[in-house]
C-alpha cells in the first residue's frame, strides 16, 4: 500500500513505525555530508576538511529554508489525505509543486550572486577560502536536485508513505560513495568532487521519486486541472511553508553566527568542530524524523478532526524521544570522541579533545532538542505557521549572545555550548504554545468549553443555587 491513513490505529506504534523509516533515511541523507567530510578528510587533508566545514551553515541556511518550505507546502496536503478528500489534495500537490519551482529558481540565482560575499562576511580562514567557495558554488548550482527529492519525499510523507523515500535514499548514498571515491581519488577533483558527488546523488534520488509516483501511486496522478495554480490554495500553503522555511533560516543564521566565531579559532577548531557536528547530527536525527511523523501525524488527524488522538500522539511521541535521548546521550558521552577516526587520517591529537569538549557540551540537552522538534513540526502540522517561529527566534538569540561571547573570549567551549543554550530556550516556548494552541482547537471542536463562557455558567448556576 502506498499510503497509510495515521487516524486509525495505536498513536505510539503508528508514530514509531512511520519514524523509523524516517530516521533511517535521514541518516543517509546524512551520507551526502558526512561521506564528503570523511573522504575529504582521509584523501585530501585537514584543511580541505575545514572547507568543507566551513559551508556547513551555509548549507543549512539555503538547503534548510527550501526543505522547510516543501515540508510547509504539503501540511495542506496531507490534511486533505486525512480528511479523505482526494481531488483537493491533488490540487494542492500541484500547486505547491509550481511554487517550489519557483521558489528553487530564485534560491538558486541569489545564493550564487552572494556567496563570495557571504563566506568573507563570516571570517573564512584564508588558507581554505578557495575550497569552501568551490565547494559551496556547486552545491548551490544544485539546489533544483535538492528541491526535487524533497519536494517529492514531503508529498509521499504527507500520505502516510515513509518507507519508499527510504529506499531511494540508500541507492542515491551508494551512487553517492562512489562517486566521492571516483572523483576525488582518481580524478583529484578535491572539495569539488564532493560537490558534484552530492548534487548528482540527490538529482538521482529525486527522479527515483518521481518515476514511482507515475507508476506506483495513481491517488497523485495529476490532470491538467490540478496544475492550475489555484491562488487561495497557494496562499494558505505560503502561510504555512513561509514560515517553517524562515524557520529553519533562522536557526541557520543562529548557526552562521556560531560558525563565525570558530571561524575566528582557527582552521584547527573548524576541523574538530565540522567532526563532532557529524557525529552528533547522525545521532539528533531521530529528532528531525520524531519531527517529521509529528507534523504528518497532526496535520492528518487535524483534517479528521481528531484532536484528543493529537494529545496521545504528542505524548507517545516525547516518551519514545526521551528515551532514546537518555540511551544516546550516555552512549556519545562515553565513546563518541572516537569516532573521530572515521573523519581523518594520521595522528588526530590535535583535534580529538576539543571533539569531546563538543560532544559533552550538546549530549546533555538532547532532552530539550527532542520538544523543540516534536513540538514545534507538531504545532505546524496542526496548521500554524507564524506561531512556531518565534520559538525559532529563541533559539536565535541563544545562539547569538552565546556566540558574540564566546568570540569576545575567543572560547572554544562557548561556541559549543551555543546549539544547547538555543534547544533549551525554544523547547520551553514550544512546550507552552503546545498548551495554548490544543486548548483552543479543543474550545474549536467542542471538546471544552471556552473559559469565558464556563466563567458566566458557573454564576449562573451560582444565581440560581442562591435564589432557591
Amino acid at each position: 500500500m502506498a499510503q497509510r491513513d495515521m487516524t486509525v490505529g495505536n498513536p505510539a506504534r503508528m508514530i514509531m513505525n512511520f519514524t523509523i523509516p524516517v530516521f533511517i533515511g535521514n541518516v543517509f541523507q546524512q551520507f551526502y555530508s558526512m561521506v564528503d567530510t570523511i573522504i575529504v578528510g582521509k584523501f585530501v587533508g585537514t584543511k580541505a576538511l575545514a572547507a568543507v566545514g566551513a559551508t556547513g551553515t551555509i548549507m543549512f541556511l539555503i538547503l534548510g529554508f527550501l526543505m522547510g518550505m516543501t515540508a510547509g507546502f504539503t501540511v495542506l496536503t496531507s490534511q486533505k489525505f486525512g480528511a479523505g478528500d482526494y481531488s483537493a489534495m491533488r490540487k494542492t500537490v500541484g500547486t505547491a509543486a509550481a511554487l517550489s519551482i519557483a521558489v528553487s529558481i530564485l534560491m538558486t540565482v541569489g545564493s550564487m550572486l552572494g556567496m563570495r560575499t557571504l563566506l568573507t562576511f563570516m571570517n573564512t580562514p584564508s588558507d581554505i577560502f578557495q575550497d569552501a567557495y568551490s565547494y559551496i558554488m556547486i552545491i548551490c548550482a544544485g539546489i533544483g536536485a535538492t528541491v526535487l527529492y524533497n519536494f517529492l519525499s514531503a508529498v509521499l510523507r504527507a500520505i502516510g508513505n515513509s518507507k519508499t523515500p527510504l529506499y531511494f535514499l540508500i541507492l542515491s548514498a551508494v551512487l553517492n560513495i562512489f562517486l566521492d571515491l571516483l572523483l576525488i581519488i582518481v580524478f583529484h577533483l578535491g572539495t569539488r568532487g564532493a560537490a558534484y558527488a552530492t548534487v548528482i546523488s540527490q538529482g538521482v534520488s529525486g527522479l527515483l521519486c518521481l518515476v514511482y509516483i507515475i507508476r506506483k501511486v495513481p491517488i497523485l496522478h495529476l490532470n491538467r486541472e490540478d496544475w492550475r495554480t489555484d491562488a487561495h490554495l497557494a496562499k494558505i500553503e505560503l502561510s504555512i511553508g513561509l514560515p517553517m522555511a524562515f524557520q529553519y533560516s533562522i536557526t541557520a543564521i543562529g548557526s552562521m553566527m556560531v560558525q563565525s566565531s570558530l571561524n575566528m579559532l582557527g582552521s584547527l577548531s573548524v576541523a574538530a568542530f565540522t567532526a563532532a557536528n557529524k557525529i552528533e547530527c547522525i545521532v539528533t536525527q531521530a529528532y528531525v524524523a520524531l519531527g517529521t511523523t509529528m507534523a504528518t501525524y497532526c496535520a492528518q488527524n487535524m483534517g479528521a478532526g481528531k484532536i484528543p488522538r493529537i494529545r496521545q500522539g504528542f505524548f507517545a511521541a516525547n516518551m519514545i524521544g526521551i528515551t532514546y535521548a537518555v540511551i544516546t546521550g550516555a552512549a556519545v558521552l562515553v565513546g563518541g570522541k572516537y569516532l573521530t577516526y572515521l573523519f581523518l587520517s594520521g595522528d588526530v591529537s590535535e583535534v580529538i579533545g576539543q571533539v569531546d569538549i563538543y560532544l559533552h557540551c550538546t549530549a546533555f540537552f538532547f532532552i530539550p532538542l527532542n520538544f523543540v522538534n516534536v513540538f514545534r513540526n507538531g504545532i505546524q502540522g496542526m496548521g500554524y505557521g507564524l506561531l512556531p517561529m518565534t520559538a525559532g527566534v529563541a533559539e536565535l538569540v541563544g545562539r547569538g549572545v552565546t556566540a558574540v561571547i564566546a568570540a569576545h573570549y575567543k572560547s572554544f567551549v562557548g561556541v559549543c555550548m551555543a546549539n544547547s543554550v538555543a534547544w533549551v530556550l525554544a523547547g520551553g516556548l514550544l512546550i507552552i504554545m503546545y498548551y495554548f494552541v490544543i486548548h483552543q482547537q479543543e474550545v474549536r471542536f467542542g471538546i471544552k468549553t471556552p473559559k469565558k463562557a464556563l466563567s458566566r455558567q458557573k454564576f449562573v448556576a451560582k444565581v440560581k443555587k442562591s435564589m432557591v
